[in-house]
């Protein structure tokens, strides 16, 4: 119980501005935070900047938090949407933002250069897709992530969820087919 306390405690000070405070929860989920963002961004250097752009939020918005509720979601969250503004600056056509979208697996077929060829355009076609539909389908699709949880970081319910996948993978199989692939 007493561990209970002090974690409310912390909570308690962070959402009165304690910047100890914040700088204890900082300590405390900077890790998963990163590894979250990383997991949206697709880019080590990108995921810190946007850690550091979502904890600079999340210091600003101290007032706004729930401390009866857990900081992680709501830190998730607050970093979702820092990724999404990241990912909205970035042109799809460009080699940087393509190149963060390489490691999606290449299909199997006999020929390399096809699969090459097969995977470059759908990297290509990944980066194309709107932010907020990325996001959904990076981490309900690729992440393989719960859709509960998706939702939560998200901001949106679990319906909205599936809707936005099922709007990317739709938009990915338009795209690929525009240039001559068939999913």
């Amino acid at each position: 119980m007493q561990m209970q306390d002090e974690g409310s405690s912390v909570l308690d000070r962070f959402r009165q501005g304690d910047v100890d405070a914040f700088e204890t929860l900082f300590r405390m989920h900077q890790r998963s935070v990163y590894g979250w963002v990383l997991r949206i961004v697709r880019d080590p250097g990108a995921a810190e900047d946007v850690t550091v752009e979502a904890f600079w939020r999340i210091h600003r918005a101290h007032a706004r938090f729930d401390s009866t509720r857990e900081f992680e979601p709501w830190a998730r969250r607050v970093a979702t949407h820092a990724a999404l503004d990241w990912l909205r600056m970035q042109k799809p056509e460009s080699s940087a933002a393509s190149e963060m979208w390489m490691n999606l697996a290449a299909p199997s077929t006999g020929d390399a250069a096809v699969a090459e060829e097969i995977r470059r355009k759908t990297v290509e076609a990944f980066a194309r897709l709107p932010a907020r539909l990325r996001v959904a389908a990076v981490l309900a699709v690729l992440e393989d992530l719960p859709q509960k949880e998706v939702a939560e970081a998200l901001g949106i319910t679990v319906a909205a969820v599936k809707l936005r996948v099922f709007r990317a993978l739709r938009l990915l199989r338009k795209d690929l087919q525009e240039r001559g692939i068939t999913p």
